[in-house]
């Protein structure tokens, strides 16, 4: 019997996995670790989404902003779970991740960029982060391409980036590995409900599906999902963001770690290739390249980098970052008995996958979310209601 035919006989699971980006792939991989009988589902044939555009950097520390210290907890214990999550999925897999920790330099170029990296560096400090604040004559020896004229920078040596279309290979092989099948091009248009709890779902293919838990981890379109009831879609909204691959004539990328100032970052692959993001649009589902954000990318990557005037322009894309009115991702029991939600990572997807897919894993299995995610829980937005009743 063709391996096809086997997969789909199967209608009964333990987990229905709504989108394939790298969250519900994580999630379900995590989950099929500790032997649960998993589906993964996604609308887009291959998968799209705010995945297939991510930078991939692992910045906690130079992506700190001010009064966001659950998301700060979670950055930083995502940050360090990233080693041995890649090593896992690497033996288990032999396919590369694209891991690589080459730490950032955040870079001032005038007095003004210069007063707020200051305030930042000042809250890295206070935190206990590493971060050190460096004179420009001490960033241009660690990066040599800088423009030459700019007002100083904070390095963050422990930052690290992957390769988000790799790291997704590796997730697919290990999901294969595991005997999850991954289906792609199909579209969930209802829930099977039992009462007030979920017990499945119904495809644009006419199948049921029948499972003890369905995550959802749609990305910018969770918020969307019209074959839940209204009460049970998470408040997830999409942000455009546009980004630029660039590639080196002679194959070296034009700097060795992130470099980012307060409009761009720049992240070298190792192949060469170099992301330049990102815009921040509020544009609703519009995923098209304009003239203004290409533009805009370009002329301040230039700004920090001039060597990129020289680069071939690979390919501009724009993706959607699933974001939540209070920043914060969206990961627990979500408005229906068996339902999970897994969404709203905003501009931290590619990060907190590894501490995403343990505790949506945990929760399946034992029925609780892990301390780690607690902020994360969509509780908080029932009591975010109370108090504005009040």
């Amino acid at each position: 019997m063709p391996a096809e035919a086997r997969l789909t006989e199967k209608r009964s699971y333990d987990a229905i996995v709504v989108g394939g980006g790298v969250i519900g792939l994580a999630c379900a991989w995590r989950a099929a670790r500790r032997g649960a009988g998993v589906l993964v589902l996604d609308r887009a044939h291959p998968p799209a989404g705010a995945t297939r555009v991510a930078p991939g950097m692992l910045a906690p520390v130079g992506e700190l902003d001010f009064g966001e210290p659950e998301l700060l907890e979670m950055t930083l214990a995502a940050a360090e779970l990233y080693p041995g999550f890649v090593a896992e999925l690497e033996a288990a897999t032999g396919e590369p991740a694209g891991y690589a920790r080459m730490g950032a330099l955040h870079v001032a170029l005038d007095r003004d960029e210069a007063a707020e990296l200051r305030r930042v560096h000042d809250l890295q400090r206070s935190l206990g982060l590493g971060a050190e604040w460096l004179p420009p004559r001490r960033c241009r020896e660690l990066e040599p391409g800088l423009t030459p004229s700019f007002n100083g920078g904070v390095h963050a040596a422990d930052e690290a980036v992957v390769d988000p279309r790799a790291l997704t290979g590796a997730l697919l092989a290990a999901l294969a590995a595991e005997g999850v099948e991954v289906r792609t091009g199909v579209e969930v248009t209802a829930a099977l409900l039992d009462g007030e709890r979920i017990a499945g779902v119904r495809t644009d293919h006419g199948e049921e599906l029948r499972a003890s838990a369905v995550v959802l981890a749609a990305g910018a379109w969770s918020g969307q999902a019209e074959w839940l009831p209204e009460h049970a879609r998470p408040p997830v909204r999409p942000v455009k963001g546009q980004v630029l691959e660039l590639r080196a004539p002679d194959g070296a990328a034009p700097c060795e770690r992130i470099v980012g100032s307060e409009r761009v970052y720049l992240v070298p692959r190792g192949d060469g290739r170099l992301i330049v993001g990102a815009t921040v649009e509020e544009q609703g589902f519009d995923t098209a390249v304009t003239a203004g954000g290409v533009h805009e990318l370009l002329r301040e990557a230039y700004r920090l980098l001039p060597e990129v005037a020289e680069m071939e322009l690979v390919e501009a894309a724009a993706g959607l970052r699933p974001a939540t009115p209070d920043n914060l991702p969206l990961v627990g029991p979500g408005g229906l008995d068996g339902l999970v939600w897994a969404t709203g990572h905003y501009r931290n997807g590619i990060l907190l996958a590894p501490l995403t897919g343990e505790a949506v894993a945990e929760l399946l299995d034992r029925g609780k979310l892990s301390g780690s995610m607690a902020a994360a829980s969509p509780g908080r937005l029932a009591g975010s209601a109370a108090r504005a009743a009040r």
